[in-house]
C-alpha cells in the first residue's frame, strides 16, 4: 500500500456536494455543542450549588435523547429526511436561545431551573431527529464503496470538536459569562439550519409513508426486529454494546489518577486528551479502510483491541504507559466506529435505515450510561485499576464469543451489500425476519 493511501480519504467531499454540506454542518454543529456541554453543568452548579440538580438535568437530557432517537428513527422512514434534519437543527437553535435568555435574566430559583430542564428536553428530543435522519440519509449521497471514508470523515468532525470546544468554552465563560456561550451555540445551530436547507429533499425509503395506517410503535418494533434477527446487523450492534459496557474506562480517570498514579489534575487532563489524540490519528490515517474486504473480521479485532487497551490502561502504574494505552484505545474506537458505520448502512435496506440507526444511537446512549455505572460500582469493591482490567478482559472474552456465534459478522464485507437499485420488498405476511435477513441485498 502506498503511503498516501493511508491518509484519510477525502473523495466523498469531492464527489458529493450534498455530503460536503453534511460534513460542514456537522463540523460546525459539533463544535458549537461542545461549548454547551461544558457550560450547562457549570451553570446549574453555579446557580444551585447542587450536584444532584446537575445530575437531574443530565438525566432529563438523556431520557429525551433516548425517546427522540426512537421516535426520530420511525419518522426518518416515513417523511423526507431533510425535513427532520432541519427541524432538529431549528429546535436546537430555539433551545439554546432559551438557555441564553434564561442565563441573562434568571437569577437561579425554581423557575430558572425549570427553563433549563425544558430547554434540555427540547434539544434532546427534537434535536436528536436530525442525528438519526442524517445517519439514514448519508448512504444515499455516496456510492457504497465510499461509506468507510464517509464514516471516517464524520468521526473526525466529532473528535475535532471534542478537543477544541471545551477549552474555548471555559475561556468564553470566564470572559463573558454563560449567556455568551449559549448565544454562540444558538447562532451555530441557526447557521447549520441554513446549511442543511441546501440539501436535496432526501426522501425516505420505500417504507411506510406518513399516511400509512400502521402505528409508530409497530414501525419501531419492525426496525428492532430486523436489527435483532439480521445475521450481520444484530451481532454488530451487540458488539458495540459490549464495547460501551466494558471498555470505556473514562469515568474512572479521576479516581485512577489519584489512587493508582498518585498524580493531580494535570495528569488527569493528559489522560483525557490521550484518547482524543488517538481518535484523531485514527481518522486522519483511515484511508486504508476503503480497501478492506473482510471488514466484519477486522471490526471484531478492533473491539477486542479496545478491550486489550483498556486492560493495559488499568494495569499501568506509570503515567506514560497509561497515556499510551488510552491513545491506543481512542485509535481502536474510531476504527471500530468507521467499520461499524459502513457495515450497518451497507446491510440495512433504505426503508429501514432510520429505525435501525435509531437503535444504534439509542444503544450508544444506554450502553455508555450503563458502562459508567457498572465500572463506577465495581471500583469501590476491587479498586479503580482492577475494575478497568476486569472490564477490558471481559470485552476480549465476549468478542471471542460473539465471533464464534456469529459467522455472518465474521464474513461480512461492504462489497456484499445490496447492489444499487430499489431495496427488497418487505417480507410477506407470515414470513419471518430471518427470511428477510437472507434476502438478496440484505444478508451478508
Amino acid at each position: 500500500m502506498k503511503a498516501r493511501d493511508a491518509f484519510i480519504d477525502l473523495t466523498p467531499l469531492r464527489a458529493s456536494r450534498a455530503f460536503r454540506v453534511v460534513f460542514t454542518a456537522r463540523l460546525i454543529s459539533v463544535f458549537g455543542l461542545g461549548f454547551a456541554l461544558v457550560a450547562l453543568p457549570l451553570q446549574v452548579y453555579s446557580a444551585t450549588g447542587s450536584s444532584v440538580l446537575v445530575a437531574v438535568v443530565s438525566a432529563v437530557n438523556g431520557v429525551s435523547v433516548f425517546g427522540g432517537t426512537l421516535v426520530g428513527g420511525v419518522l426518518a422512514d416515513r417523511f423526507p429526511r431533510r425535513t427532520l434534519i432541519v427541524a432538529g437543527r431549528a429546535a436546537a437553535a430555539l433551545a439554546f436561545t432559551g438557555l441564553a435568555l434564561n442565563a441573562l435574566w434568571a437569577h437561579g430559583g425554581a423557575a430558572g431551573f425549570a427553563v433549563i430542564c425544558a430547554c434540555a428536553a427540547l434539544n434532546g428530543f427534537v434535536g436528536t431527529f436530525s442525528t438519526v435522519a442524517l445517519q439514514a440519509a448519508v448512504p444515499g449521497l455516496l456510492p457504497r464503496e465510499r461509506l468507510p471514508a464517509a464514516g471516517a470523515l464524520l468521526a473526525l468532525t466529532g473528535q475535532l470538536g471534542s478537543i477544541a470546544a471545551p477549552a474555548l468554552s471555559g475561556a468564553v465563560i470566564a470572559l463573558w459569562g454563560f449567556p455568551a456561550v449559549f448565544a454562540i451555540t444558538a447562532a451555530v445551530c441557526a447557521v447549520t439550519t441554513g446549511l442543511v436547507l441546501r440539501l436535496p429533499p432526501l426522501p425516505p425509503g420505500s417504507g411506510p409513508s406518513g399516511g400509512d395506517r400502521r402505528s409508530m410503535a409497530a414501525d419501531a418494533v419492525e426496525g428492532m426486529r430486523f436489527a435483532a434477527r439480521h445475521r450481520t446487523v444484530g451481532p454488530l450492534l451487540l458488539l458495540g454494546f459490549v464495547q460501551l459496557l466494558f471498555a470505556t474506562p473514562y469515568v474512572l480517570i479521576p479516581e485512577f489518577t489519584d489512587t493508582v498514579l498518585h498524580a493531580g489534575e494535570t495528569a488527569a487532563g493528559l489522560l483525557y486528551s490521550a484518547s482524543a489524540l488517538g481518535a484523531v490519528l485514527a481518522s486522519l490515517s483511515s484511508g486504508w479502510t476503503r480497501t478492506v474486504r473482510r471488514s466484519g473480521a477486522l471490526l471484531l479485532g478492533a473491539v477486542a483491541g479496545c478491550g486489550a487497551a483498556s486492560a493495559a490502561f488499568g494495569a499501568s502504574g506509570q503515567l506514560a504507559v497509561a497515556v499510551a494505552a488510552l491513545a491506543v484505545l481512542g485509535f481502536a474506537e474510531i476504527v471500530e466506529e468507521i467499520l461499524r458505520f459502513a457495515l450497518l448502512q451497507s446491510h440495512t435496506p433504505d426503508a429501514l435505515r432510520g429505525r435501525v440507526n435509531s437503535v444504534w444511537s439509542a444503544q450508544n446512549t444506554v450502553g455508555g450510561s450503563l458502562g459508567a455505572l457498572a465500572l463506577g460500582a465495581l471500583a469501590p469493591l476491587i479498586g479503580a485499576g482492577a475494575a478497568v482490567v476486569t472490564g477490558g478482559a471481559a470485552t476480549v472474552v465476549l468478542v471471542a464469543a460473539i465471533a464464534a456465534a456469529a459467522p455472518g459478522l465474521r464474513r461480512a464485507a461492504n462489497a456484499d451489500a445490496a447492489a444499487p437499485g430499489p431495496p427488497p420488498a418487505a417480507p410477506a405476511a407470515g414470513t419471518s425476519a430471518d427470511d428477510g435477513a437472507d434476502a438478496p441485498g440484505i444478508g451478508s
